[in-house]
């Protein structure tokens, strides 16, 4: 019989915090920074700030800090996803992030092409262009 208490996923990347291991908040910064770029995460405030200590700690420390799939993978995932969703800020926002995560210009071209059929050919054909916009800024070297 199964556990009603085990929805389905992997147990890897999670462990139990061991004093010897870096906290949450820890893993959460370090991937942040890892993925985002220092100047971004200092720009985005304190880690005391409340909404910040929850992205760190969400996002980065239980999510993005997980082991089961490379950087890249996790990027495009994230991609679509913002496409998908339509929250372009933050679909720029981690576009300039493929330059440490891995993900090429045509990953994202592929990731965006699934949004076109699973959430819409005006959402990804919008999402294509803030792609090709961010690009062309990252090789000019226009970064924020």
């Amino acid at each position: 019989m199964s556990d009603p208490n085990d929805a389905g996923f992997p147990e890897a990347g999670l462990s139990d915090h061991r004093p010897s291991e870096p906290s949450l908040r820890d893993r959460g910064s370090s991937i942040r920074r890892r993925v985002l770029g220092d100047a971004h995460v200092d720009r985005a405030g304190s880690a005391a700030d409340p909404f910040q200590a929850l992205i760190t700690d969400a996002a980065w420390g239980h999510v993005w800090a997980r082991d089961t799939i490379p950087l890249r993978e996790r990027s495009m995932i994230t991609i679509a996803l913002l496409a998908g969703l339509g929250n372009d800020h933050e679909l720029a926002l981690h576009i300039r992030a493929t330059a440490r995560t891995g993900a090429t210009e045509a990953d994202v071209m592929e990731a965006l092409l699934h949004v076109a059929i699973y959430a819409g050919v005006p959402r990804a054909n919008h999402a294509i262009l803030v792609a090709k916009q961010t690009f062309a800024a990252m090789a000019r070297g226009d970064l924020p």
